[in-house]
This record gives structure tokens, C-alpha cells and sequence, in this order.
């Protein structure tokens, strides 16, 4: 049951979507209700503290890809596309105005 108990709370969607003080106060309580020694209790919260880093970082990296790929899809232009179009712009208006 303990163990149970533990992976529920460590479960990566759910531990991504919390703050890290809402897992830490989490933690402190399970490891008190479940009479944890204090090295028990200090691993186990350090084991909520990691778990919670990877979990924000995987969820970050997947938003990112998302986004990337969302982006990709409504074919708009670049920084480089535009930074480009700038560029011939104000080689075309140089040309311009040196003909005058």
C-alpha cells in the first residue's frame, strides 16, 4: 500500500502540473502520515524534488516540440526569411535611388 501510495504521488503528469512547494508540502505530509524516519522522509523528499524537475523538463521539452511543430504547419515565414526580404528590400531601394 505504501509503495502504492508513493508512486501515485510521483506520477509524472500530475506531479508536472503542481508547484514545487504544493509536491514539497505533499511529501512532508505522506512522509508524516506514514511515520517515515527522517532519513526515510529526507530521500523521499528529495526522490519528489527530482521526480518534479524531470517531469517539468519532459513536459517543457514536449510543449516546445509542440509548438515547433504547430509552427511548421502554418508555413510562416522565419526570422532569416524576413531578416532576407529586409535585406533585398534595401538593396532594391539602394538600386533605386542610385538610378535617380
Amino acid at each position: 500500500m505504501f509503495d502504492y501510495l508513493k508512486k501515485s504521488l510521483l506520477t509524472g503528469v500530475g506531479l508536472a502540473l503542481r508547484s514545487k512547494s504544493e509536491i514539497e508540502d505533499l511529501a512532508k505530509e505522506f512522509a508524516q502520515k506514514s511515520k517515515m524516519s527522517q532519513d526515510e522522509a529526507k530521500d523521499f523528499l528529495n526522490e519528489c524534488r527530482q521526480k518534479y524537475e524531470d517531469a517539468k523538463a519532459d513536459l517543457d521539452k514536449k510543449i516546445e516540440e509542440t509548438m515547433e511543430k504547430i509552427l511548421l504547419k502554418l508555413d510562416l515565414p522565419s526570422k532569416s526569411d524576413i531578416k532576407q526580404l529586409n535585406d533585398r528590400i534595401d538593396d532594391l531601394t539602394k538600386k533605386l535611388s542610385d538610378q535617380k
